[in-house]
Order: structure tokens, then sequence, then C-alpha cells
């Protein structure tokens, strides 16, 4: 009996460590996670991907990807400093996408520039 359920809690740990390495959903109310806005280590500015693989941390609801282990020490001593910098990246990237939804839309209706100050239409 002992065996069976020992066996009984392995097959449940290991479908739930295949469910969650290979993307299962997250249930319904698990907190929101902000999305990283960079494709570089906010604390190194190297590439992510260049040194190995991303280390994703979750902080505060934030995700952060880092270039390296070394990177989240660096991180929890100044978070403050590496969150403005996200802050500021996200919110550039929300803008960069208006400006290019409002110029697609614009494109879409046919509008062009209007004529210089002084030039006829």
């Amino acid at each position: 009996m002992k065996t069976a359920t020992i066996l009984s809690r392995m097959v449940t740990a290991g479908a739930l460590a295949w469910a969650l390495a290979w993307g299962a959903e997250a249930p319904k109310d698990a907190p929101k996670v902000e999305p990283y806005p960079l494709d570089t280590c906010v604390v190194s500015g190297g590439k992510l991907g260049g040194m190995g693989d991303v280390v994703k941390y979750t902080y505060k609801g934030r995700e952060i990807r880092l270039c390296c282990q070394g990177c989240i020490k660096l991180f929890e001593k100044a978070p403050e400093t590496y969150l403005k910098k996200l802050d500021a990246a996200a919110k550039a990237k929300a803008e960069a996408a208006k400006a290019k939804a409002e110029s697609a839309k614009s494109a879409a209706q046919g509008e062009t520039e209007p004529p210089a100050a002084g030039q006829a239409k």
C-alpha cells in the first residue's frame, strides 16, 4: 500500500512537472505578470541569450529577464534603478506601437501629410 501511494505521488509530480515544462496554461486565478519590454539585460545591457540561456526572474509581479545568474544579485541591490529603466522602455515601446498603428490607420484611409506652410495643395 505504501509503495502504491509513493508511486501515485511520483506520477502526479511527474505529470505536473511535464505540464509546467511544456508551457501549460497558468491557472485563471494566477496573477498577471507584466511582460519584459527589452531585448537586452536590464542590468548589464548585454543581448539576452548572448551568454547562454536567458534567466527569467519575477520581481513584485514583473517579469525580469537577465543575461546571467550574476545579474540577479546586482538587480536585487538596486531594483528601483532597474525598474525605472524598464518603465521607460515599456513607455517607449507603447508609444512606438501607438504611432505605428496611427500611421497604418492613416495610410489605410488614404490620408497624406498636409502641405507645408506657404505651399498649395
